[in-house]
């Protein structure tokens, strides 16, 4: 087993490496599909190289709504196959990364029986499918009940409610998780290195840090993995220039949890009868999401100001509190979800199943998808390959090797913390967390790892997904920016201008987030 530390001072050396082998499979993109195709064919024996433009999860994969939940709503849809390994893929999960898969009530306001009972039947269906355990099966709680737990409710057109547990999880951290397994039986992985050729051997990786590097990867096969992206890594075979994806744009809002102080995930019927989502995380309550079509794979997708009205009356709507003031939004993330184009068909009408697609110069480009299915679309991809490589391998076994930070155990030093500080280390690190302490315990030392165990290359790579900072601190974690800077740049070698660019870059981020904002 090699180790997995992901060092970001070994660049150099990890370039060196890519281009003097060659590898069974070379994966282009760092997100949630790419980490865990590189887990699988690792662990499965296959030698392999990852690259990923920017950071890993800087895409779709860091902008979600950070929930592994089953599918509920495929079931309304007829689609039996995609619930089933949803609600089947989250215990798996839940097993071989507990502190990434925090369990969560969602409600459900009902308005009537007939309602209800639909809602029954549905999630006793899906339970059947998902083998939920019995102490996690739905129930159905009457309007006094419903206002005793969430008494910000507007009940007065409502008969109760139903619940049932999901997950919420750390996306971001998700495919670090798996990044840092794939190192760990064996990958070569790299982040902020663009695929810029694809060759008749492989490709070619060039470094987008400014620092000269670059490689020749050679490989007997190469999977596009770049999720929103995937069309323009396929634009680099030839004759491959057809746009198969769609993008449609999703924002999420952070409030102060005291602001909107819910208990449970409420799912919030929004008048265009789309669910939507408040979600109590710690010290904050966020909503989201939008779905609509987004011209263009943005890194960081503009909101309109109708996204924003949108959920903000949405959400005071459903709950009894005074309309929220811009001024009251903490933090606002937007991101663009990869879809298979399916014209004629509203944005959150696309299926979000996945596809595999083989160019006939043997690229390998698979898209669409969803984060809680990723290890069994990992799994059907790495099969693929094997198939095509021809070459024996061991069994997939990425179902039940825990992920880096996913023993049971989080270390007694949290116990001494503040309740939500010591529920936010254990979220994010799990078993390691106590090593976070051990280094002082503060933004330093969580930036400090971020450089030196998590592959951080830049301080947006630890204040947005290194930590949850620009999203879930207060004042958008910007008070930690400085601090975190001096500790990367200690070991990165930033000299002042150096550092006091990556601080501007962070600012302009959450500038750019809050331009539709009145304050």
């Amino acid at each position: 087993m090699s180790s997995t530390q992901l060092d970001a001072r070994a660049r150099r050396q990890v370039f060196a490496e890519l281009e003097s082998r060659t590898f069974d499979l070379a994966v282009i993109g760092g997100g949630i599909t790419g980490a865990g195709i590189a887990r699988d064919a690792a662990m499965r024996g296959l030698s392999v190289a990852l690259v990923e433009a920017r950071d890993y999860a800087s895409g779709t994969s860091s902008r979600s709504s950070k929930m592994i939940h089953g599918g509920l709503r495929y079931l309304a849809q007829g689609d039996i196959a995609l619930v089933k390994e949803a609600a089947s893929e989250r215990q798996i999960l839940r097993q071989i990364a507990p502190h990434l898969t925090t369990l969560s009530p969602f409600l459900i306001p009902t308005t009537n029986m007939a309602m209800t009972a639909k809602l029954r039947t549905g999630l006793w269906t899906f339970e059947k499918l998902g083998s939920v355990p019995e102490a996690e099966k739905h129930e159905v709680i009457g309007l006094a009940e419903l206002q005793r737990r969430e008494p910000l409710m507007r009940t007065d057109k409502l008969n109760g409610a139903v619940l049932y547990p999901e997950f919420l999880t750390d996306d971001a951290r998700l495919v670090l998780a798996n990044i840092r397994s794939a190192q760990g039986a064996g990958a070569v992985v790299v982040n902020h290195a663009a695929a810029s050729e694809l060759t008749g051997d492989g490709l070619v990786a060039t470094s987008t840090l400014g620092d000269g590097l670059g490689a020749h990867i050679k490989a007997k096969l190469v999977v596009n993995a770049a999720g929103a992206w995937v069309d323009k890594v396929r634009g680099l075979e030839a004759g491959e220039s057809d746009t198969r994806m769609s993008m449609s744009r999703g924002i999420h809002l952070v409030l102060p949890r005291d602001r909107l102080p819910i208990h449970s995930t409420i799912i919030i019927r929004a008048p265009d009868k789309r669910s939507i989502f408040a979600v109590p995380r710690g010290a904050f309550t966020y909503i989201g999401t939008t779905d609509v079509f987004h011209d263009g794979a943005d890194y960081w997708p503009a909101p309109t100001r109708d996204d924003i009205d949108y959920l903000l009356r949405a959400t005071e709507a459903a709950l009894t509190i005074d309309p929220i003031r811009d001024a009251e939004i903490v933090s606002l993330w937007s991101g663009v979800r990869p879809l298979i184009a399916q014209p004629g068909k509203k944005a959150n009408e696309v299926s979000r199943k996945d596809e595999i697609w083989t160019s006939p110069g043997g690229l390998v480009s698979i898209a669409g998808g969803k984060l809680s299915a990723y290890r069994a679309m990992a799994e059907r991809v790495v099969d693929l390959v094997v198939e095509r490589l021809r070459v024996p391998t061991l069994p997939c076994s990425t179902a039940d090797a825990p992920l880096p930070g996913g023993s049971r155990g989080v270390g007694e030093g949290l116990n001494r913390l503040d309740p939500r500080a010591a529920e936010r280390l254990a979220r994010l690190y799990g078993d390691e967390a106590n090593e976070i302490l051990i280094a002082g315990g503060d933004v330093a030392a969580e930036a400090a790892r971020a450089v030196t165990h998590e592959g951080a290359a830049s301080l947006e790579d630890y204040w947005v997904r290194r930590s949850a900072r620009a999203w879930f601190d207060e004042g958008a974690g910007l008070a930690a920016l400085a601090p975190a800077a001096e500790a990367m740049g200690a070991l990165l070698g930033w000299d002042d201008v150096k550092t006091a660019a990556q601080i501007a870059h962070c600012r302009s981020i959450n500038d750019e987030s809050r331009r539709l904002l009145g304050e």
